[in-house]
């Protein structure tokens, strides 16, 4: 008996060690992504409706009230992503905030924080952003580390608007292509 007690012993305190391991790192990682989710989460439900607000056009703008009226939040989400070209959880967060916060449409220029002066030049990102789209056969593809999904969002908006002129200015700007390649990039957006 006393050759099997030694033996189960240390097998107890090995399987303790263990789950108190796993204990250990399911409590980590469960505040590491409690960290990840409030950084990315904006602090103020107010500002996040004004800023979402502004990204929209004002067909856009009506369009995604007139959902949110009619209680279909998912179709408002999807406006909201389509439109602005923005993730879905930001999307999913952009109208819940426009929900909760009402905005007025303001008519801006969204094309003259894009298309700041000659003299500055766009922000430099440390990744390079990837835009692809196509249409049947046809693919483009734009790829600089001078874009992000807030800008890339905003030459989609501008070009659902129908500046498809400033939305090719945009998209010069924050890459290195042409104002040609530029406009067939952005005839390819969807409609």
């Amino acid at each position: 008996m006393d050759s099997i007690l030694i033996p189960l012993l240390i097998l107890i305190a090995v399987v303790a060690g263990v789950l108190l391991l796993i204990h250990s790192f399911t409590k980590r990682s469960a505040e590491t992504k409690a960290s990840t989710d409030a950084a990315n989460s904006p602090t103020d439900p107010l500002e996040l409706a004004k800023e979402s607000a502004a990204k929209l056009n004002q067909e856009q703008h009506r369009q995604l009230y007139s959902l949110i009226a009619q209680g279909q939040g998912m179709a408002a989400i999807k406006l909201y992503l389509q439109a602005t070209g923005e993730g879905l959880r930001a999307s999913r967060n952009a109208v819940g905030a426009l929900a909760a916060h009402p905005q007025p449409f303001t008519p801006e220029a969204p094309a003259k924080d894009l298309l700041a002066d000659d003299d500055d030049e766009p922000e430099r990102f440390p990744y390079r952003y990837r835009a692809i789209v196509s249409k049947g056969d046809v693919t483009r593809e734009v790829s600089s580390n001078m874009l992000n999904d807030e800008i890339y969002g905003r030459i989609r908006t501008l070009a659902k608007s129908g500046d498809v002129e400033g939305a090719a200015l945009a998209l010069t700007r924050h890459s290195d292509i042409n104002i040609k390649q530029a406009r067939e990039f952005i005839e390819l957006l969807d409609d």
